[in-house]
């Protein structure tokens, strides 16, 4: 079976940037499934994956606009470090999470002051060329149930 809309794959990757150093590594865990057409993969990978079948292995170079987007200057922000949660005292490089009006949102934090915290909004990949080794190890097709989700469930996709 070839990975198309609506159906589960699971593999795994090696995501590394463009100098090759290693930022993941799924091998030795459970295999990711993903339900493809459902935007639960970054664009690039999610197109990669279409047509291929179990047991190929291949390579795909991602850029930012097909992964984790552009970085954005103005996503950089100064909050009040009360409202940041994760941990008691806070250090530059340390990830945080905010309460916004979209959700929490995961921060990187980059300067600490004594009441207010200057952070980064952007995702840690933005901006960033990714490169993804990648071995499928199953395809099927998706339960209604699933579908109606929108995600895989079962072994590497979602537990309800």
């Amino acid at each position: 079976m070839k990975v198309a809309k609506n159906t589960v794959v699971q593999f795994h990757y090696v995501l590394k940037t463009e100098q090759g150093d290693v930022i993941e590594d799924s091998n030795g865990n459970t295999p990711m499934a993903i339900l493809i057409g459902h935007q639960n993969m970054i664009k690039g990978v999610e197109a990669a994956l279409l047509d291929k079948e179990s047991g190929e292995q291949f390579s795909v170079s991602v850029t930012p606009e097909d992964g984790y987007g552009e970085y954005i200057d103005e996503a950089v922000q100064r909050v009040p470090s009360k409202h940041l949660q994760g941990a008691v005292k806070w250090k530059p490089g340390m990830v945080a999470v905010v309460n916004t009006e979209q959700g929490q949102r995961q921060v990187t934090v980059l300067k600490v002051g004594k009441f207010m915290v200057t952070v980064d909004t952007n995702h840690p990949l933005a901006g960033k060329t990714l490169n993804f080794d990648i071995n499928i190890i199953d395809v099927r097709a998706a339960s209604e149930e699933e579908i109606s989700h929108g995600h895989a469930h079962g072994v590497g996709g979602h537990q309800h």
